[in-house]
């Protein structure tokens, strides 16, 4: 019988297996964290509570945590886009 392509690696695996690059990257944000506390106080910025909303859909424990990250840092579909953004060919 062969081997399901789709089937979903253990966790064990894929914590052997991408634990260094998560740790990197998890290093990366909180430094670009500190610069931001390092730096003048900001005024109220959506972008801030976006990477914030992003952490916490990061550290849940639903599933889809990429999808909506996806959903939460995209714009919605508009469908007059192409002239609302001056590419209308």
């Amino acid at each position: 019988m062969s081997k399901n392509p789709f089937q979903a690696m253990p966790a064990s695996q894929v914590l052997d297996r991408e634990f260094l690059q998560l740790r990197a990257k998890i290093l990366e944000l909180a430094a670009s964290f500190d610069r931001l506390d390092r730096g003048a106080p900001l005024p109220e910025d959506t972008r801030l509570n976006l990477l914030h909303q992003g952490i916490q859909i990061v550290l849940s424990d639903e599933p889809d945590r990429a999808e909506r990250l996806q959903r939460l840092f995209s714009r919605e579909y508009d469908p007059n886009w192409k002239s609302n953004l001056g590419v209308d060919t």
